[in-house]
């Protein structure tokens, strides 16, 4: 089953994002760092799928690498347990979501990071796969 999420545009949930943790007052770089770090773009190539709108299917499917800690993101997100969804395409946007409201509700970001101390922009594997 495709959900209607699935070709929704990176680009046009982004500012949502942003706005969200801005409010509690964090920044644009730590929205930046946690989809880097979960997707493996650096930040050129983030740039780039925002400019471009290309859709959530299209930037996970083409995302560098998945961070191998993701499985460790847990909790509700909607009131679904993240680790619990099936699809897996729809369980990578949960976890992004989570991810963002992690940093939004003040989480320091080694914590929001599973550990990792990666800077912005860097994939947990280094930047050789990185768009």
């Amino acid at each position: 089953m495709s959900h209607r999420i699935f070709g929704v545009s990176l680009a046009s949930i982004y500012p949502h994002y942003v706005a969200k943790v801005e409010r509690k007052g964090r920044a644009k770089e730590d929205v930046d760092r946690v989809v880097c770090w979960l997707t493996g773009y650096d930040a050129a190539g983030l740039d780039a799928v925002l400019a471009a709108g290309t859709d959530l299917e299209t930037f996970f499917a083409e995302a560098p690498g998945l961070n191998p800690h993701a499985a460790e993101i847990t909790g509700l997100i909607c009131g679904i347990r993240v680790e619990e969804i099936e699809d897996p395409l729809m369980q990578r946007i949960r976890w992004m979501d989570k991810l963002v409201d992690e940093v939004a509700r003040g989480k320091k970001m080694t914590s929001v990071l599973r550990g990792s101390t990666a800077p912005a922009g860097s994939s947990a594997a280094g930047d050789a796969g990185a768009r």
